[in-house]
């Protein structure tokens, strides 16, 4: 099984609903800077942004999609979701087999930070407006949290419940939204390895002007990327065979995960 899959949209089977090493002692002697109020990404715990991503596992292959970095884990299949006329690159999901999966998503902030708490208020009206939908918040591993069903629809175009899960960090001009699926929606598992690909993604915001809630772009890894083949070495060995979630679109939409 390959680490790193490309998924094309196919509108009609996705869901409905709306939307590198460093020295260690050089890194402990690095000058902390501080981030601004309202940013909660850590410095030491993660996700990282890239001007302090020497505090990062190392010892972990990254895949470079442009605006993420995102590490492979054993056992983890990438794939990404691009739109079939644009060619363009939407989101990056993160499947652990049948145990779940997690998607990926960096939007440009303000410097202030606070953009997910302004952010899940928005989305908390709307999705218990959703015919079908109904969420709550809760206190998370990262924070304020929606969780909650909402509608979708499966490849073979039944109609089901999906429980979902909507996390978000703010970082240094950049908010990082994670949405799960399957049994992390359920039960969160802080140890687990979808929590711990947040925890060791770098973000790069990079250095054009974007408005707070656009999203930062993401990109197809060079074929001859060290970190890809890495990655896709250490799957070969990966037991388990990871399901074809449908890709999901800017936005909270996911599909079912069995």
């Amino acid at each position: 099984m390959g680490l790193f899959r490309r998924r094309r949209d196919e509108s009609d089977s996705g869901a409905m609903p709306p939307e590198p090493g460093s020295d260690p002692g050089a890194a402990a002697a690095a000058p902390v800077v501080e981030p601004p109020s309202g940013v909660t990404a850590s410095l030491l715990e993660g996700p990282f942004d890239s001007a302090n991503a020497e505090n990062a596992d190392h010892a972990t292959p990254r895949l470079d999609l442009g605006s993420l970095l995102v590490p492979g884990l054993p056992g983890l299949e990438v794939q990404v979701a691009g739109d079939q006329t644009t060619g363009e690159i939407r989101a990056v999901t993160v499947v652990a087999g049948r145990a779940g999966a997690v998607q990926l998503q960096a939007f440009a902030a303000p410097r202030s930070g606070g953009l997910w708490l302004e952010w899940i208020e928005d989305m908390e009206v709307e999705l218990n407006t959703t015919a079908g939908g109904s969420v709550h918040r809760e206190d998370g591993p990262f924070g304020p949290e929606l969780r909650g069903t909402l509608p979708a629809r499966t490849a073979d175009g039944r109609q089901i419940s999906q429980q979902v899960r909507f996390a978000g960090i703010d970082g240094p001009r950049w908010m990082l939204r994670a949405t799960f699926l399957g049994r992390p929606a359920i039960e969160p598992d802080p140890d687990d390895d979808l929590h711990l690909v947040i925890r060791q993604t770098i973000v790069v915001r990079g250095p054009d002007a974007k408005a707070p809630r656009d999203p930062l772009p993401l990109t197809m890894p060079a074929p001859e990327d060290a970190a890809a083949a890495e990655m896709e070495e250490a799957a070969a060995d990966a037991p388990g065979e990871a399901p074809s979630l449908d890709p999901f679109r800017r936005g909270p939409e996911m599909t079912e995960v069995r």
